[in-house]
């Protein structure tokens, strides 16, 4: 369904062709690189968005919004990371405290490998426009992705880590994504997580911050406003979409009908892939009319589930 900020923006105008697993090799990654791809059946000069998951998920997950973006005009990919609960690779496993770093090479080799990856729906590469290529990802998905946009992780020296912004990306939306470290941590998360240092004064990428204001975080010492830090703190980030009574799932946007959403709302994950869909168009310089839709609806409702800022 449409929500009454966005009753503008079309659903599902088109058929979708999604294809799994599209495996890449990678020895030296220990398993594979597996990847679902979903793209419009019709169209041309298609975008393109990497959609990065949550830690224990897939290339299967988030279908709420794959479908509704690959459905209006976007090639999504997803890649399946190693923390995915379809591998089971557990902490005895060498690999196990490199993941984070592993995750971010694994969305490289997407762009590396993109001829590849769109080769794998018959006559996709001809359609893709590889300049306008954008980033997604929720929870852990987007301090993987966030990584891509000019975000770096603090050190144990107190410096922050390598730079590793992608020229290829565009644009990003950042879902749930933790915010700064330090203090702000508890010490289980400060101990176990050493990605969760981020500093993201380099992070310049035209980018969209999604929190829900009801998002309260077990690893953090703060509020929900935890994971609003990015749109704070980057330069880049310059619009947030808070979700009224959002938690972790955001409505549920990482399946249809899943048990474990705390928090399930029809009406914030159409909020949501509606609001996304139309700032990565607008921010990937194909139309800004929906995105202005989007805004003016929130302002306009009488019950507005959400609201934006913009810097």
């Amino acid at each position: 369904m449409s929500t009454p900020a966005a009753s503008a923006v079309p659903v599902l105008t088109t058929p979708i062709i999604s294809i799994k697993p599209v495996v890449l090799p990678a020895p030296e990654r220990g398993d594979d690189l597996q990847v679902r791809v979903s793209a419009p059946a019709f169209g041309t000069d298609l975008p393109i968005v990497v959609l990065a998951h949550g830690f224990g998920d897939s290339m299967s997950a988030y279908d709420p919004l794959v479908d509704f973006w690959s459905g209006n005009g976007f090639v999504v990919i997803q890649p399946t990371f190693l923390d995915s609960r379809t591998l089971g690779i557990t902490p005895a496993d060498p690999r196990y405290s490199d993941i984070w770093r592993i995750r971010v090479q694994d969305v490289e080799r997407v762009l590396d490998e993109l001829d590849r990856v769109v080769a794998a729906v018959p006559g996709l590469g001809d359609r893709v426009d590889r300049d306008r290529i954008a980033v997604a990802g929720h929870s852990w998905g987007g301090q993987t992705v966030s990584m891509l946009l000019g975000a770096r992780v603090v050190g144990a020296d107190g410096q922050p880590g390598p730079d590793l912004t992608d020229a290829r990306v565009k644009a990003g939306v950042l879902l749930a994504t933790t915010g700064i470290g330090g203090n702000d941590l508890t010490p289980f998360a400060a101990a176990n997580f050493p990605f969760m240092h981020p500093d993201f004064d380099a992070l310049t990428t035209s980018t969209l911050v999604i929190a829900g204001d009801n998002d309260q975080s077990h690893l953090s010492t703060r509020g929900p406003d935890w994971f609003t830090d990015v749109y704070t703190h980057s330069p880049g980030a310059q619009s947030l979409l808070t979700v009224f009574g959002g938690e972790h799932s955001l409505g549920g946007i990482h399946a249809y009908n899943a048990k474990d959403t705390t928090d399930e709302s029809p009406e914030r994950v159409a909020l949501i892939r509606e609001a996304s869909w139309a700032y990565l168009r607008s921010a990937l310089g194909i139309d800004d009319t929906a995105w202005k839709q989007v805004q003016a609806g929130l302002m306009e409702s009488a019950e507005p589930i959400g609201v934006i800022d913009n810097k």
